[in-house]
């Protein structure tokens, strides 16, 4: 096909392409290989957007924990928004509801990083594995409690 832009010489030029092929029915003419790698990254990409998402409300949730007598308003706005964010997210990606406890356990380790990041404590201070259920993540009324400091 003429002027039909290569894949990997014009990404946005072979999208558009590809888009106007399908619109015309002209499925012999898509390049099949191609378009299902797109697809495939598409869902990888929402995939992420559920970790990342996870991984800034538990990072909130661990600064929240963690840091009780630096909290303020701003954190509270800040975990209320990334809850909704994750049921915008969920609600739009049904499907992704299935990979919820893999996502938890591979957020929870980019949360630590953060958390130990943005607070300067050891990430050691963390628990190893996430404290936190998923039920309570999406809880509006949900925020944890200081960790008792042993005498």
């Amino acid at each position: 096909m003429q002027n039909h832009p290569k894949h990997d010489e014009d990404f946005y030029g072979w999208a558009m392409a590809e888009a106007s092929l399908l619109r015309q029915g002209k499925f012999n003419q898509l390049d099949i290989k191609n378009l299902i790698e797109e697809i495939e990254c598409m869902g990888g990409s929402e995939k992420r957007e559920l970790i990342n998402r996870l991984a800034e409300l538990l990072m909130h949730l661990l600064k929240w924990q963690f840091q009780a007598t630096l909290r303020g308003h701003s954190w509270i706005y800040s975990i209320r928004e990334q809850r909704k964010q994750l049921q915008i997210h969920l609600k739009n990606n049904p499907s992704l509801k299935s990979l919820i406890f893999p996502s938890v356990v591979d957020a929870y380790e980019l949360a630590i990083s953060k958390a130990a990041k943005e607070t300067f404590l050891d990430e050691k201070t963390f628990p190893q594995e996430c404290p936190y259920t998923f039920e309570q993540l999406l809880d509006q009324q949900f925020y944890p409690e200081s960790p008792k400091i042993m005498a």
